[in-house]
């Protein structure tokens, strides 16, 4: 574990602290001869318990009265003793004369988390689908408190239960009893986690009847691609997975594969066009973005592929080329090598005006004390909505939802991420794969039920999880015709957290309706 703490900090630009690598290394030796760790004491185990309130949102009209449920379930090991309390609220519509499903436990339930790794669902509970969400000023940058906190008209409420879930070591989610924390910080581990804490809640709430959906965002895509497939194999049937900003296959990005200049570039147009950095810019993104799917695949990534072979002449067209796209000029990126790097492009592009934009949305701005660095000091895209997310999240907490707890919530635990084991056992390996690609096992779930649905969601302007890496990822899961009709795409102009253009997250709930329409059979 250790060991790819230390290379996955080469490879994502941060450091592992001396503390961190001891940590690590007490982790890995704390079972040496099967037993405890005489020195690592037990975390106290708590009860299972919860907080239910009642409220309603009009959704089209109709208002749905709802019941919300703030609590925690226990998961346990192979030998029944509790390893971890899993924090969750769920949103469960009421039986009433608008609602069209008069029986609970054959509505669709849907279980939401967000990613990291190391990320609490804070993001999607506050912004996204929820009953109640929180005012942005996106993309410019939110303002301090007070906070608004709006009954969200856009919810799915209508169309499925709502079950956030915060991932173990983030939120309130703690390992308990002799749980520790390298039992659930791997690809692996976690998914084994969720499964467990999914199969308790469907069981305490009887809920096995139920249409089941996962929707994850971010690393929360990774993990569902294995936990779908990881839940069927476990006897729990799924109707279907939402995608949201995915990346499934973080082997892509190991340095020296050119593959990820080219999962890019569609992006870096999208974003020029949306700053009106394209010369004689086209009214319509899609088709433009065509083109420039087109021209990575024919002609952008043969030519990376020659390396330092590549002529002169070609690699002059190809920067002209570039050019065009990005609103790059052609000097930067043949100094480049036709190999621009993300953080790169977010400080060159609007350098002339002084300015970066946002890695989670880049249609956020900033403004760094030194305008002639290579790379952006901060992402305007995530200090520009955190704090409102955040403090409206436990404003809204404990005055509505009336959850009380001496722990202190953690958004996001960054250790997490530095003790992460990014080893993954795929469904036809015979041996675990050094990095997380998890579309092998989600094409592996489709085959298996042929029912199964999935949409992918994508932003436009995002430059964490590209949609171009996205298609050509959910394009190698080796689908036969009959099942590619089951793989669904669309596209938001926003970023990672699409439903922070507020235009765009109404699309997305249009969306969402007809795919839900579309898994559900009745």
């Amino acid at each position: 574990m250790l060991f790819i703490s230390l290379m996955l900090s080469t490879l994502l630009g941060f450091a592992v602290p001396a503390f961190a690598q001891d940590q690590a290394k007490d982790a890995d030796s704390a079972h040496t001869d099967g037993k405890p760790d005489p020195k690592k004491k037990e975390e106290p185990i708590p009860p299972e318990a919860k907080s239910e309130t009642h409220h309603a949102v009009s959704v089209g009209g109709h208002s749905i009265n709802y019941t919300a449920t703030a609590g925690t379930v226990l998961i346990r090991d192979d030998k029944s003793k509790p390893i971890a309390s899993v924090f969750y609220v769920a949103y469960t519509a009421d039986n009433n004369k608008n609602d069209n499903n008069k029986n609970a436990a054959k509505r669709p339930v849907t279980f939401f988390y967000n990613g990291g790794p190391g990320s609490s669902s804070v993001w999607l509970h506050m912004g996204s689908l929820a009953p109640v969400r929180v005012t942005t000023e996106s993309p410019q940058a939110t303002s301090p408190a007070p906070f608004h906190l709006i009954d969200n008209a856009d919810t799915l409420l209508d169309k499925s239960d709502l079950v956030f879930i915060d991932a173990i070591g983030a939120g309130f989610s703690r390992p308990v009893g002799e749980g520790k924390p390298k039992d659930f910080w791997g690809v692996d581990q976690d998914v084994q986690a969720f499964a467990k804490a999914i199969t308790r809640y469907v069981t305490l709430n009887n809920r096995w009847g139920s249409p089941k959906f996962l929707f994850g965002e971010s690393y929360g895509t990774p993990r569902s691609a294995a936990l779908v497939y990881v839940l069927q194999k476990q006897g729990m049937a799924i109707n279907g997975v939402v995608l949201l900003s995915s990346i499934l296959n973080y082997g892509s990005r190991f340095p020296g594969l050119d593959q990820v200049y080219t999962s890019y570039l569609p992006s870096y147009a999208a974003i020029a066009w949306y700053h009106n950095k394209v010369a004689n810019k086209p009214a319509e993104i899609a088709p433009f973005l065509d083109e420039v799917r087109r021209f990575a695949t024919d002609e952008y990534g043969p030519a990376l592929a020659q390396g330092h072979n590549l002529s002169t002449t070609r690699a002059d067209a190809i920067a002209q080329k570039l050019s065009q796209y990005t609103g790059l000029s052609v000097a930067f990126i043949k100094e480049a090598k036709l190999r621009v790097n993300p953080s790169r492009f977010r400080k060159e592009l609007l350098r002339g005006q002084g300015l970066t934009m946002g890695r989670y949305d880049a249609r956020f701005e900033g403004v760094d004390i030194d305008t002639a660095g290579e790379n952006p000091e901060y992402d305007a895209s995530d200090t520009g909505m955190a704090g409102a997310m955040v403090g409206a999240f436990h404003d809204y907490l404990g005055n509505q939802l009336k959850y009380t707890t001496e722990l202190a919530y953690l958004p996001t635990n960054g250790e997490i991420g530095k003790a992460w084991d990014w080893h993954h056992k795929a469904p036809d390996s015979e041996r675990p794969l050094l990095m997380a690609y998890t579309a092998g096992d989600l094409g592996q779930a489709m085959r298996e039920n042929p029912h199964l649905k999935v949409l992918s969601a994508n932003g436009y302007f995002d430059l964490a999880t590209p949609f171009f890496s996205t298609e050509f990822d959910l394009a190698h899961m080796q689908l036969e015709p009959n099942l590619r009709q089951n793989l669904s795409f669309t596209y938001y102009p926003s970023g990672h957290m699409v439903y922070l253009n507020t235009d765009a997250l109404k699309q997305f709930k249009i969306d969402l309706a007809k795919f839900y329409d579309s898994a559900v059979t009745q």
